[in-house]
Order: structure tokens, then sequence, then C-alpha cells
């Protein structure tokens, strides 16, 4: 399936919300991130997906990330990382061959009373080798300098370039990696700028759907998600979304999603990325590869469900 370039998607990791592009002076509610201004007169709002659950945890924002295409819109979702807790889960095949214990390889039934979003996550041990960590077990052995997701004891969450041993230590209890930093102090890295560097495409075509994860000033996530995207052009999308650091996660055409859920319980469930090969109960059931979960957060240090 070729990607046309249409309709951009980016999904910032907070669900929730419609298509509101407004002029500069356009405003998101009270504790809403600020809202999304890629040009003079043209900013977008963030509006909440979740009003079932406490603390306004997930926000969802539309925008045109080139205002002079108008057929190219990018959505947007923010997670509030103080009442939110991320969650890694390994699926039946991804991230790669392993005799350790997978785990339930959905999200489990037990949990889903707090479950809030699930989303994609990155590229199969053997199309790029990278570390992955989750459930006091090393699955693949982290790699110094690759761009990696970290919950840490604390509860604090962070996207960095790693630095630290092929095990984490005991301040970690969540770590994925894939590839380099894409986004790195508030700008494109110079990597970035590479294509070569960022997945093997379908059909060899240099924009295809691409997703990415980042982090803003404060500490909240922001993924995102999109067709027809080059590596660069996807950079520039997290930057305008406000992230100080970002690394990309899957591509191609099959994998980008993001799903929000409408009540306790993983009840109606929504497909918040237009992707037409997904489904909105996609990680109710044992998944192929590896996702990512958003729960509400009970204590910091708690272990993720499993």
């Amino acid at each position: 399936m070729r990607v046309k370039r249409l309709s951009l998607v980016v999904l910032a990791l907070a669900l929730g919300a419609g298509l509101r592009v407004a002029g500069a002076g356009a405003t998101s509610p009270v504790g809403a991130p600020h809202p999304v201004c890629v040009s003079r007169g043209a900013c977008s709002a963030w509006f909440r997906a979740d009003s079932w659950a406490p603390g306004a945890p997930i926000y969802l924002t539309h925008f045109r990330p080139v205002p002079a295409q108008a057929s190219i819109v990018a959505y947007a979702a923010w997670i509030r990382s103080t009442s939110t807790q991320i969650a890694l889960y390994p699926g039946y095949k991804g991230p790669g061959d392993t005799p350790l214990n997978r785990g339930p390889e959905m999200v489990p039934t037990s949990a889903r009373s707090r479950l809030l979003a699930t989303f994609n996550s990155g590229f199969y041990e053997t199309d790029h080798a990278g570390g992955f960590y989750v459930n006091r077990t090393l699955y693949f052995p982290m790699v110094r300098g690759e761009a990696t997701l970290v919950r840490y004891r604390s509860g604090r969450v962070d996207v960095i370039s790693w630095a630290g041993p092929a095990r984490p230590g005991p301040d970690v209890l969540v770590a994925r990696q894939n590839l380099a930093l894409l986004v790195s102090n508030f700008r494109p890295t110079h990597l970035s700028a590479n294509n070569a560097l960022w997945g093997l495409t379908l059909h060899g075509v240099p924009d295809v759907w691409r997703t990415a994860l980042g982090v803003d000033a404060s500490g909240n996530l922001i993924y995102a998600a999109a067709p027809a995207q080059t590596s660069s052009s996807l950079a520039r999308i997290m930057v305008q979304l406000g992230c100080v650091r970002a690394m990309e996660l899957d591509i191609n055409p099959e994998w980008p999603i993001f799903v929000s859920y409408g009540a306790p319980g993983a009840a109606n469930p929504h497909l918040d990325v237009p992707n037409p090969n997904q489904i909105p109960g996609r990680f109710l059931y044992p998944s192929t590869k590896d996702f990512f979960a958003v729960f509400r957060a009970t204590s910091p240090h708690a272990a993720q469900p499993w």
C-alpha cells in the first residue's frame, strides 16, 4: 500500500479532542497544554478525551504542521505524567525471539478499570537492536547512545540518550530503546536529516507512516503518528509540539495506532489515529508486537500491571 501525502496524523500522548484551528487567541482548558501555533493566526487548542478519569490526564489536538498544505492535518496527543502510569508489554512476536516469559501480551484484564490509552512501540529487534526492560526482566540489553523511553521508580518518565550500563539499575522500572534521538534540546538532531538511518520503508519510498514519542519541558509525554513523513519532517512536527527530546517509534502503514477509552474497563475504545490497518480493540487480545499502555496512576513507584 503506497502512502499518499494527504492527511498527516500526529497524535501526542494525550487523547481526546476534535479539530479546532483558530486564530492566535485560541485557548485550551485550564490545566491543558498550551495551544499549538505553527504560524500567526493558526493555533489549535487541546481538548480532553477522558472526561471519566480524574486529573485530566490526556488531551488531544489537531493542527496543520505546514499551513500552506491545507490537506495535511496533524493529530497530537499529550499525557500528564503526574497522574498516569506508562507501561510496556511484549507481544507474542515483538520485540523479538526470547525464551523469557512474555507476560500477558495484551492489556491485563485486572487493570482495565484504570486503562486510559494504548499505542504502538518501536521496531522488531531483528530490524534494529535495542534494549527492552520491563517487570524486572531484561529481554534485550540496553545500547549506549540509543534513544530510550524510561520510567523511573520515582514515577518520572523521560526520553533520553542512554548513557547507562547494559542492564538498567534499580531506579528504572521500564526502558524501551529505538534508534537515536530524533529531537534534542528542542531541535531536530543532525541525524534526523538522513532519512536512510530511520528504518526500511514499504516499497522503498522515503515518506511513509511514522510515529514518535517525546517529552516536554514539564516531563509530560507526547506521541505522534503521521502518514507521508520523512525522518526530518517528523522531527519538525515533534518540535512544533514542544518536545525537548523525542524518539522515532514504529513506521510503515501497518503499525501506527493510538487508542483511547471512553469509560472505565476499556469500554468504548476509539481509534485516534485514522489508520485503516488498525482496529480499536487491538490491544485487548494478544498482540503481535510490543506496545505501550497508559493507566491512571496509583503510587509513583508501583510496578506496572502484569
